[in-house]
Order: C-alpha cells, then structure tokens, then sequence
C-alpha cells in the first residue's frame, strides 16, 4: 500500500481526535488476539486503516452494534478452482463467512494452462471483494507419473516470484524431488529464498530424519497432516500446522485435539478444496473457529489461528489482528460460539452483512487464454476394457473424511475376455482417467471399492493435480457416455444412468471453473450431487464428485490412477492391478 505523508498527516489527526474518523465502530466487544483480552470501546478507522481500537472516538459515520467484532479471516491455504468458481465471482462467497484474506495456490488451473493461467487469475483477483493473494504453482506438471497441460520450471517462474508478484512458492508435493535431490526442484525453492518469499509445504507421510530435511530446504507448513503425532513432528520441526476444513477433506477435529496453549500460535485455518455448497450450507474458516471452540479450545486462541498467525506466517505485516495501522478488515459476530456472521468490514468498507456480499457483480473477464481446453484423441468405449490375469486383485479403497487412500484386496468376477464384472453386492466399480491435455489417447483402468455406486457413472474433467478426465462406474457403456458429455461440455462433471445424462455443471474455464456466478454453480453442482447419491447409489457419507477428483493424485497414500496407469505412493512406482 502506497502511503504518502499527507495520508500519515491525516492518520494522525484523526487518532489523536483532532479531526473526526472516517468510520467509528461503536459498542463491539473487540478480540485482540495480540493481548488473548477482550476489549471495550470504539474502534476508528482512516482510509481502510485502523488508527484506534478502545477509547472513545468521534466519526463522520458511527456505526452502533452489539456483539464480538474480531480481525478479518486469513484462509491459509486454499485452491480457487476448487470451487468452480473464477477468482472475481469466488471472492464474494468468501466475504460473506468474514474471510477477507485468502492464499491461493493456483496450481490446478497452472496444470492446464501454464503462465497465462496465472495471469488469468491475478487479473481475476484483483475484482474479487476480497484479498486474493497468490503462490506461484511449485510442480507443473505435479508429477512425472502423468501428463498435464503445462511445463514450468524456474527460469519461467523467476520474473513472477522476484517482482513479488506472487506471495511465494505452492505447496511443494515433489518432497522425494526435495529428499532425493532433484535440480529442478531445487531451483524453485532456491528462487523463493532468493526472493525472501515463504514456500508451502506438503509432506504426508513424512517423518523422523526426512521430515527434517524437508524442512531443512527452508519449507515452512504443511496442510496434509491426519494425525496428531504428525502435527507434532511438524510443530518440532519449525514448520507452521494448516488445520483443513473444507469439502472433502476434514482433518481438522483430529487435529484440534492436539492444539494446546504452547503452540496454537504455530497452528493455521485452511480450507484447501472447498465447493459453493459447502460455502454456503456450512462456511469455512469461520467453521473451522466454531469446531475448535466446540471442542474446547480458547476462543481468542482458535480467532488467533484464523488471522494473526497467518498473517505473522506469511508476512503479512498490515493485517491480522484489530491494532491502530493495520488495514481495517473486520468481522462482527454474535458470540464467540455460534459465530453468526453479521457484518464484515474490508479495509474499512461494509462488505457483506447477515451472509450477503454487499459487493456488486465483478465486470466481465477474458477467457480465452483458458478455453477450450479438452484434447482427448480416438476415445472409445472399448479403451475402458480391462484385462485381469485372474480375479485376485487390488483396489483403491476410498476412506471417507480426506483424502488418503488405502488398498483392499479383492476377489472379483471377471469375463472370458478377463474384463471386470461388476458386482453391486460387492461395492468395487470401475475407475478409468482419460488423458486430455497433449492428444496421446492414453486410457487407464483401475478398481474402487467403498464407493458405493450401483449403477450408471460419474465423471469429471477435475482430478488433481493434472486433471484429466476422471470417471468411475458400473459398466463401460455408461462411462464413455459420461466421459463423452465432459468433452463436449469442454469440460464439467455429470452423472449418467442407462446413456442419458441424469445432470451436469459445465466447467469451460480450463475444465475447472465456471464463468456462471456461484448460485448456478450451486445449483448444478447440487443436482449432479444429488443425482450421484439417490439414483447411482454412491455411499452418503461420501462426497460423490470430490472425493473422486483426489483419486488421480499420485502424491497422497496410498493408491492413486494416473492416465499411465495404477500407481503405488509408498513405493513410488507404478504396480500391477492383480495380485501374484
């Protein structure tokens, strides 16, 4: 923020009460995370800036309320295309739980599309309501056991990270690129130091001397711990612990059980992956603060991890906590409890009130850098055929709440031919990714049990990291039938039953997001939700479309389907469907 000297003149004058405040909040009891007290009096505000909080202050505008008023939310992690949403139209929903900062790692739409993708969703951001601050994406493509859209290694990186341009580096998910020295990988991490910017972790599974030397690299969180022990390895390590709440993936009450007083301070709120209708049914960061209070943590502690230490972790120095020069991001709230959000300031203007953005509609953007994004080569029905050796085999076993998998071993009926027969007693269906971004007509097969699906197909053009085409089903018919209403849609998710498309939401913007606003998202989204559980049998404590998205990520334990084939995260190798 530029500052001139009139500006800090004016500051002064108006917090020392020689002239009115611009904007004086009256009759809030004021959480200062930077003194764990709450506070009585008036919080004055100059140009977006907080020049007084307590006291008595005289305003143009006095606004008089009644509740806690808390800094505004910092999610520290999350992924905008997750919601389907452009980063203008994202912003709002965000504004509307009191988050008004937010740290986004674009690296799924950097997956498609590269560079222009980047530049697509900074220019996005800025007509978001809310402050959008972006990673630069650390591993595109994200792993070498797939095909992606896009190449960047760190000579295309450099004039964005060293123009600050972006906050930092992504989350690094190559850790064996950073444990098993990859040149590549460290000209990345050396380029964010050179920079003096943060770099993101993400290290599941790692421990003892490796967690130590990931570390070591100079990698400050991580937000894919699902244990207690593994948040504490990481809290000793130096490293900064993201608490996730979002969609599918909910760490979060595991984790909050191993918060206490000594190190809150290091402990984050992120959301991650987080969809509209989790928005709107349930929040994010601000559920995330009611979950750890319900569960017994200090109410100032749980506001503490969702601002000002995101703020102190990621250097944001003008923000985070209500205190005379920071920006004038506020949230009023009823209690410290329920959290009903009631009123949200941003830098000092009313920006959504009693769960409406007040903010108008973002002016049209763009698109076509990241258009037209599907290049699917001699698809067919027949690609999806699978030919087993015998019966005896393994599965990707979904375990619901996040995003790690296991193995289940099988034995499932199979054809003449040794293709899959499915089975509805036996919950295992067919999983298939179809490659979709360099034309090489790759199609892989695998199993999925727990599942629940018993008939039809759901497929979608999201599936982390690469994002090629995903889809699981009970028959191939009904799969290529899916498959093929994605491609046409240029991208999206469906639900298919018997070659007719039960419901879908068209994803255009590189097969990930929407240039439609979040009610329509919503509500085709909720359709094709619906769909998945009450006509395909999908299991209900299962997120039917994103815990699929997260079956091709060959970085998370244990199983994953990439378009070359099955692959084994714990031996980091690609591994045979039968079992011998």
């Amino acid at each position: 923020m530029n500052v001139t000297v009139n500006d800090l003149r004016k500051r002064i004058s108006q917090a020392r009460g020689k002239e009115k405040a611009d904007l004086v909040i009256r009759g809030a009891k004021i959480v200062n995370v930077l003194t764990h007290e709450i506070m009585e009096g008036d919080v004055a505000v100059c140009d977006g800036v907080i020049i007084g909080a307590g006291g008595s202050y005289e305003g143009k505008e006095t606004v008089n309320v009644s509740g806690y008023l808390l800094p505004g939310f910092i999610d520290s992690h999350i992924h905008v295309e997750s919601s389907m949403l452009v980063p203008a139209r994202f912003g709002a929903l965000l504004a509307a739980r009191g988050t008004t900062t937010a740290i986004a790692d674009p690296h799924e739409i950097m997956n498609v599309a590269g560079i222009p993708a980047l530049e697509f969703m900074l220019e996005s951001g800025k007509k978001s309501p809310i402050d959008l601050l972006f990673m630069m994406a650390s591993c595109v493509p994200a792993t070498p056991w797939e095909h992606s859209g896009a190449v960047i290694e760190a000579p295309v990186m450099e004039e964005a990270v060293l123009s600050h341009k972006v906050l930092g580096l992504g989350e690094m998910m190559n850790f064996s690129g950073v444990l098993f020295p990859d040149n590549n990988v460290l000209e990345k991490i050396a380029l964010a130091h050179k920079a003096g910017s943060i770099v993101d972790g993400h290290s599941p599974g790692l421990s003892g001397k490796d967690l130590a030397a990931y570390a070591a690299a100079g990698i400050s969180t991580d937000h894919e711990c699902s244990t207690v022990e593994e948040m504490e390895e990481r809290l000793r390590n130096g490293m900064y612990v993201q608490l996730r709440y979002g969609s599918a993936c909910l760490n979060l009450p595991d984790l909050a059980r191993g918060v206490t007083p000594g190190n809150a301070h290091r402990c984050l709120l992120c959301s991650d992956d987080i969809q509209p209708l989790t928005l709107r049914k349930r929040g994010s960061v601000d559920a995330g603060i009611r979950v750890l209070v319900s569960m017994g943590i200090d109410p100032i502690d749980a506001v503490s991890m969702a601002s000002h230490n995101a703020a102190v972790c990621y250097g944001l120095r003008d923000r985070g906590a209500i205190a005379p020069g920071l920006i004038a991001d506020l949230v009023l709230v009823d209690d410290l409890s329920r959290l009903n959000i009631l009123k949200v300031w941003k830098r000092g203007v009313l920006t959504a009130c009693e769960g409406e953005c007040l903010a108008p509609e973002p002016e049209n953007t763009d698109y076509g850098p990241i258009t037209k994004t599907m290049h699917v080569k001699d698809f067919s029905e027949k690609k999806m055929k699978m030919h087993l050796r015998h019966g005896l085999v393994r599965t990707i076993r979904i375990i619901p709440g996040g995003v790690v998998t296991g193995e289940k071993i099988v034995q499932v009926k199979t054809d003449p031919d040794g293709d899959f027969v499915f089975d509805e007693e036996q919950d295992v269906c067919r999983l298939c990714v179809v490659e979709r971004h360099q034309s090489t007509g790759n199609v892989s097969c695998a199993l999925l049990s727990e599942y629940g699906i018993k008939r039809g197909a759901v497929a979608a053009s999201i599936a982390h990291d690469s994002h090629n085409i995903i889809v699981a089903g009970t028959n191939t018919a009904d799969m290529a039938a899916a498959v093929e209403e994605v491609i046409r849609m240029e991208g999206g998710m469906t639900a298919v039953l018997d070659g007719k498309v039960l419901a879908s939401l068209a994803l255009p913007v590189g097969g990930l997001m929407s240039e439609r606003d979040a009610e329509y998202v919503t509500r085709h989204l909720d359709r094709v939700q619906n769909a998945a559980h009450t006509v395909l049998g999908v299991r209900g404590d299962i997120e039917p479309v994103m815990t699929l998205c997260f079956l091709a990520l060959p970085v998370i334990p244990v199983l994953r389907l990439t378009d070359l084939d099955l692959f084994d995260v714990r031996t980091m190798k690609f591994t045979d469907i039968c079992v011998d």
